[in-house]
């Protein structure tokens, strides 16, 4: 069987890159698991063939047309770097790479990570992939950026772990990785010691965007992160005052029979783009995880099956939404980059919503991997995976990839697989500290 795989494998890059007809898609029926096999291995292509080659870091984008808001060929993303560690990972074990491929990249990004500008041992947005240097994310975002850290962060945590089970040489190479781990200075993002993490700092700006960061949203690992830290640990209040506001994050509000017991910034009773139920938890296994404020495996299903059958109930009329067409989520739009999800509905699927979901609607999301790839085929199909959105109402196909959105295709349905990275990252020590730290009744 794995034979098998590995020969769809092959036929599929051959077809694709000899401009494969329509009837290809329609005419190559795939087992799931065959299917969740050819996805994971061109979506972690991106990290792969496609990352930036001095730094082995992940590029923010790909545009196949070559066509860029900016000249960011270069510009990697530390964020989306941390799933691309991940999907590494996933890589090596899937046999996609071999061991010593695997190790030899993630060897390079430390060597990177090393030397890049990071400011009180926290990394910007954004670095130029051949200087190291921060590239500014926006106006006054020139500095440190504790919640693309904490992605990082949690995509090297996993990584430790892997390597910890190999040769001297993969071990000493998990140490330049624990030293990066230490070395983030979290409690200077609780700026003069208040009881709430600040998401930006700048050796220009200093505090200008002061943008707290309050529950709920995607940022659930950066507490936990910064609550685990062996040597510049948060307080527990600042989870329980800051990110739960106090209690105030809790609620719970009902849609289609599916309940959400946190309050969701900008998402209302529907909940708000569901990155929010895969960033934070691409390590942190949320299958028995639970607290005061929530059940996170339940709660993380329910905004699920929320945005699913928000879609399919369509409300505003779009074409192309439909039980095997769902997803809402933040990704390109034909107006600019958006956060689409209920609240915000512009008639754009992104695929990274209901595939990275495997793991919580595992029939639902199969149903919509194989409607993308069987019935839009090469609208939607391309060497790294599928696009990462689409309109039919619009008739907006466009040929681009954003890390953020591919790198949690690959890690979450490994982890609907075989439950690999979450294995992983749930190994290391200070994690477990620092969830009991918290308060964490189970994980």
């Amino acid at each position: 069987m794995y034979i098998f795989r590995i020969l769809i494998i092959c036929i599929s890059v051959l077809l694709l890159s000899s401009s494969a007809p329509k009837d290809y898609y329609d005419g190559l029926k795939l087992s799931d698991e065959e299917l969740l096999e050819l996805v994971q291995y061109h979506t972690f292509q991106y990290f792969w063939d496609g990352a930036e080659p001095n730094s082995g870091m992940a590029r923010e984008r790909y545009h196949v047309d070559g066509i860029y808001p900016r000249n960011d060929k270069h510009i990697v993303t530390t964020g989306g770097s941390g799933f691309g560690i991940m999907a590494i990972v996933t890589g090596i074990e899937r046999n996609f790479i071999t061991r010593e491929e695997g190790v030899n990249r993630l060897s390079q990004i430390v060597d990177f990570l090393i030397t890049a500008d990071r400011y009180h041992g926290v990394w910007p947005h954004w670095l130029d992939g051949e200087t190291g240097k921060v590239s500014p994310f926006s106006r006054y975002d020139d500095g440190s950026d504790v919640v693309e850290t904490s992605l990082l962060i949690q995509g090297l945590l996993t990584a430790k772990q892997y390597l910890l089970q190999g040769d001297s040489h993969e071990k000493k190479l998990a140490a330049r990785i624990d030293e990066l781990w230490r070395e983030v200075q979290w409690d200077w993002h609780l700026r003069d010691n208040e009881d709430v993490l600040y998401w930006h700092w700048s050796p220009n700006h200093e505090w200008r965007m002061n943008h707290q960061i309050r529950g709920y949203n995607e940022c659930l690992i950066t507490y936990i992160l910064a609550a685990s830290s062996p040597t510049h640990p948060i307080p527990a209040s600042a989870y329980h005052f800051g990110w739960a506001r106090d209690g105030e994050i809790k609620t719970h509000t009902s849609q289609y029979g599916y309940t959400l017991t946190l309050k969701h910034n900008r998402g209302g009773e529907y909940g708000g783009p569901l990155f929010w139920a895969h960033y934070s938890f691409l390590g942190l296994d949320p299958r028995n995880l639970e607290d005061q404020y929530a059940n996170y495996w339940e709660h993380n299903v329910n905004h699920t099956l929320i945005n699913r059958a928000y879609c399919i109930e369509n409300p505003l009329g779009f074409e192309g939404y439909h039980e095997y067409s769902w997803g809402l989520t933040s990704s390109y739009s034909p107006t600019g980059y958006a956060s689409h999800s209920p609240v915000n509905d512009r008639g754009v699927i992104t695929p990274t919503a209901a595939l990275s979901s495997m793991p919580y609607t595992p029939e639902y999301s199969m149903q919509v991997m194989r409607y993308f790839y069987e019935e839009l085929g090469d609208r939607l199909w391309g060497k790294y995976g599928f696009y990462d959105a689409f309109s039919i109402s619009e008739n907006w196909f466009p040929q681009r990839y954003l890390a953020i959105d591919q790198g949690p295709i690959v890690v979450m349905i490994e982890n609907h697989r075989s439950g690999l990275l979450w294995d992983l990252f749930m190994k290391n020590p200070e994690v477990s500290d620092g969830l009991r730290k918290l308060g964490f009744i189970s994980f």
